[in-house]
């Protein structure tokens, strides 16, 4: 059986072997989720909502488990990796509320009475990718399950160890053998399989674009629905009038978080050619008090790249590039690479291609206009940023710029309590916010004649 080679990025030592699913194995599996889905959806919603908040507080439990694991197989510094093994917790206790609160809708109707139901889809394939592997994994899973379903995980094949313990967690906390299966492996098999399953009614995607359109042309030739999260180009707007040390003092953060590799990453940080160089001056020192180091250290703010690949991949990008400045990065042994800012024309690759890494371009716009203009230039809509201090400005740059999560006077993209997802080819469909459960449902109207 073939297998991957997990590696520590920060000191490049080798932390595992992790075999691949086979597509016998997966075939196996989904017979085991759909019968393990029958049982779990005849279950009172009561029922369901208890199960879901033990599994909740299993994970819960292993917050700093879980949390080290991602440290070491991700390189996420050690406080972004405890957030991200509590938001893991928060999204299940979220989605433990969905099961009783599925509602239907009685449909006036002359003397007789038509309801809907929101029926479970069955079995649904959850493909995450490897740049934050346990938060993304949960939103897929956690309302799936809310939902009724059974649901089928692959992890990205550089960073499964999380989400392999999450699987043993369900099973740990109780939920049911079979509802909740771990598959990692190679993409071309579990993946395309998931795609290719009849018994999987729908795929929940995050990785990139290129691949997106792959799984949603597959998935076409079955009519499976599919959820696809993928890529950006965000633009981090800031306006003359914005507050320029705020503004240049969070920029890093807005890039730079989990070494650049996040698909929110604003990117692109556009700025008002009159403020420009002033804003230059404040965002230099920002970026060169950015600390990379020991992922373990509780104050590092960014680790390495997950790969050396992937780290090759990042540095192509600034091969002739105009740099503008850097911060600074260990040596030695792991993937590192210093934070770096770009000054490139429009039509450069820097700012026109995700780039996924610590790279950010600064690009000069000059009105209102030019920078909705700006911000629109990408094949991409996912996230971004607008800074200004006139409310009527924020207001008409959100509703102009095209894009899927948008914050002013902030760099938030994320919150579970709220929908997630792009727009143009960032993807296609929303994950999280209040209605994720219903969207692993099919409503069914049923009509009720009331004649004798």
């Amino acid at each position: 059986m073939s297998s991957t080679t997990i590696i520590n990025p920060a000191d490049e030592s080798v932390l595992a072997e992790v075999p691949h699913t086979p597509l016998e194995a997966v075939d196996e599996a989904v017979t085991r989720a759909v019968l393990a889905q029958r049982a779990w959806a005849s279950l009172a919603p009561v029922d369901r909502a208890r199960a879901l908040r033990r599994f909740a507080a299993a994970v819960d439990g292993a917050i700093e488990e879980l949390a080290l694991l991602e440290v070491r197989n991700s390189g996420h510094p050690i406080s972004s990796a405890r957030w991200e093994a509590g938001h893991v917790r928060d999204v299940l206790e979220y989605y433990a509320g969905a099961p009783e609160r599925l509602l239907g809708v009685q449909i006036p109707v002359a003397g007789d009475i038509d309801l809907t139901f929101h029926e479970p889809l069955g079995v649904v394939g959850v493909i995450v990718p490897w740049n934050f592997p346990m938060t993304i994994a949960s939103w897929g899973f956690a309302p799936a399950l809310a939902a009724g379903n059974a649901v089928l995980l692959k992890p990205a094949d550089w960073t499964p160890l999380t989400a392999i313990r999450l699987g043993e967690l369900a099973l740990e906390s109780g939920l049911p053998e079979g509802l909740f299966q771990v598959l990692p492996g190679r993409g071309s098999v579990v993946g395309e399989r998931f795609v290719t399953h009849p018994d999987v009614h729908k795929i929940v995607f995050t990785g990139s674009t290129e691949v997106g359109k792959q799984v949603a042309a597959k998935a076409a030739a079955l009519v499976k629905p599919v959820t696809l999260e993928l890529g950006g180009k965000s633009a981090n707007v800031v306006f003359a009038d914005a507050d320029l040390e705020k503004a240049a003092a969070t920029a890093p953060g807005s890039v730079f978080d989990n070494a650049g590799q996040d698909c929110c990453a604003r990117s692109r940080l556009l700025v008002q050619r009159s403020v420009l160089d002033r804003f230059l001056e404040l965002l230099e020192p920002a970026v060169q008090a950015w600390k990379v180091g020991d992922p373990h250290d509780a104050a590092t703010e960014m680790g390495p790249l997950v790969s050396g690949a992937h780290r090759d991949s990042v540095s192509s990008f600034l091969d002739g590039a105009n740099v503008a400045f850097r911060g600074t990065a260990p040596t030695g042994k792991g993937f590192w690479m210093a934070p770096t800012v770009l000054l490139p024309n429009r039509d450069d690759r820097v700012a026109t291609e995700e780039i996924f890494g610590p790279v950010v371009s600064v690009l000069p716009f000059d009105d209102e206009a030019d920078a909705i203009a700006l911000a629109n230039s990408s094949i991409y809509g996912l996230s971004g940023s607008i800074w200004t201090r006139d409310l009527g400005r924020g207001i008409r740059v959100a509703r102009g710029v095209q894009s899927g999560n948008l914050s002013v006077n902030s760099h938030s993209s994320v919150r579970y309590t709220t929908p997630f997802g792009g727009m143009k080819q960032s993807g296609l469909g929303r994950e999280l916010g209040p209605d994720a459960a219903l969207h692993f449902t099919e409503t069914k109207n049923v009509f009720f004649s009331t004649e004798e």
